[in-house]
């Protein structure tokens, strides 16, 4: 057999993948749309209380240090921002030079977007800026800043699972800020150890087992089933769990693992939450249970969480919280030799990339995902992330190529999903199924988009998520404009059937 000749990076002159058509490895090709990119100030910044120190007295060249340095910036992105040489904020953070001219001021805050209740300034805002409110602040137990103790990772379980509907409300008025708050904070907080030595029943490890199979069979019957009435079950799981931490007693080594089970549990019931079409609901969840990964000492967990996140951002109209979460992730996990998780978490910001129409990013992310995909499961790698495969990387890179406008590609793609997926996985095949059978539609194959929306249909029979109903209306919908196929008028016909037979239940 012919090999292929070796190709090299433009940029870093490294051996390229056979796979990859592009003259820049992946690792390159990223940095290149990050290095395009204007630069910004990540919402989380706002709430480190050095920053707000700065601010609250005017040191200016304190301030401008700390936002560089919490935002991952350049000064040469500082001047970019607002306005002031490099230069000159080189001296001003170094002390050398003060700002003191009100117009300078101004225009150094209103560059950087300073939320105005920091500043003692009537800082200008547009007209679309000041018809909006405020932003909330962080309700209670809701707030990222506080210690990340045990009491703490408790008042955020009872908020999610048996919270009031003002504790809830209250919480998820500040959900749309949290998200950076709470990444941030799991990245640099300090957790508490968890041990309990007071009186009580003594945790046993086979007990701590028994619960982790628990969590584990939820799960399973999740990705057969869909979420159905799992959320119900989690819950009372989630409170005996929570039960456990407050009246039991046992030593570090224990409390971590009872931490490790509540991190996954939680971010399994708040998987359940979204599946069962609660968005509103599953962010509560999700944030308990990265303050429970935080208390285990297990990052892995955490970065479970995040992934999650990052699917509700993506998919609730927030994709730029999906990159953001899954890049905080990578960035802990890239060191522990775990290169299905890595892959699960390039898919999530694949997702987000292409979602805000950025083709080159999502592409580079999804290559890189196959690359990881492709060496296999490690040691190191987490057991809940068994469903990871290459029908995984492909279904995503089929959904991306569909928000990216490119049926022919996605279409591709879902067909070697197809191929490599888990047949017990119906959910999963299903929500891809009904994203090709669009595909199929959008490149002018009616007859195979059909066929395939028949495939989808005969799978709602048996699966009880509303995510995938969604999906499934979403599919139907896509077929009204050519609706005088009789491909289209069989599947049409059959929905209505379905649809008519279920109101009179």
């Amino acid at each position: 057999m012919r090999q292929q000749s070796l190709r090299n990076c433009d940029r870093c002159g490294g051996q390229l993948s056979s796979y990859n058509t592009d003259t820049f490895c992946f690792a390159c090709a990223r940095y290149r749309v990050l290095e395009q990119h204007t630069p910004l100030v990540p919402e989380y910044v706002w709430f480190d209380p050095d920053v707000r120190n700065a601010l609250a007295a005017w040191d200016f060249g304190q301030a401008s240090r700390l936002v560089r340095e919490k935002a991952g910036l350049r000064q040469d992105d500082m001047a970019q921002l607002t306005g002031l040489s490099q230069a000159f904020l080189s001296m001003l953070e170094a002390g050398g030079r003060r700002l003191t001219n009100i117009d300078k001021i101004v225009e150094f805050l209103t560059g950087l977007d300073v939320p105005p209740e920091l500043v003692p300034l009537p800082l200008p805002r547009t007209t679309a800026q000041a018809s909006q409110p405020s932003p909330p602040q962080f309700a209670g137990d809701a707030d990222p800043i506080l210690p990340w103790t045990t009491a703490r990772m408790v008042a955020a379980l009872e908020t999610a699972v048996g919270g009031s509907a003002m504790d809830r409300r209250r919480f998820l008025t500040a959900s749309g800020i949290a998200l950076t708050a709470f990444v941030n904070q799991w990245d640099a907080a300090e957790a508490e150890p968890l041990y309990r030595a007071a009186g009580g029943s003594r945790l046993s490890p086979s007990l701590l087992n028994g619960l982790q199979r628990t969590t584990d069979s939820l799960r399973t019957m999740d990705a057969s089933d869909g979420s159905g009435t799992l959320t119900a079950l989690g819950d009372k799981h989630l409170q005996f769990l929570q039960h456990l931490v407050e009246q039991t007693s046992y030593d570090e080594v224990s409390g971590r693992q009872l931490a490790a089970i509540i991190a996954d549990t939680a971010t399994q019931v708040g998987w359940f939450v979204f599946d069962s079409g609660q968005h509103d609901q599953t962010l509560g969840y999700l944030y308990a249970a990265l303050r429970a990964a935080k208390a285990s000492g297990d990052i892995r967990l955490g970065a479970g969480a995040l992934s999650y996140i990052a699917i509700h951002g993506y998919s609730t109209g927030a994709p730029h919280h999906a990159v953001t979460a899954a890049q905080r992730a990578r960035e802990k996990v890239k060191n522990l030799g775990v290169p299905a998780l890595e892959a699960m978490l390039l898919t999530r910001q694949a997702r987000g990339h292409a979602k805000l129409g950025e083709r080159q990013a999502a592409l580079a992310a999804l290559g890189r995902a196959a690359e990881l995909c492709a060496q296999g499961r490690s040691e190191h790698d987490p057991p809940w992330l068994y469903w990871i495969n290459e029908g995984e990387i492909q279904g995503q890179a089929g959904s991306c190529y569909l928000d990216l406008g490119d049926p022919r590609n996605a279409v591709d793609s879902f067909t070697r999903a197809r191929e490599a997926l888990n047949p017990a996985d119906h959910r999963t095949r299903g929500l891809f199924l009904s994203r090709a059978a669009t595909a199929h539609v959008e490149q002018g194959d009616i007859e195979a988009g059909c066929a395939t929306a028949h495939e989808v249909l005969d799978l709602a029979e048996k699966l009880q998520s509303a995510r995938f109903d969604s999906h499934v209306t979403s599919m139907i919908q896509q077929l009204q404009p050519v609706a005088h196929s009789p491909y289209a008028q069989d599947v049409l016909e059959r929905r209505a059937a379905v649809t008519a037979a279920g109101s009179r239940t």
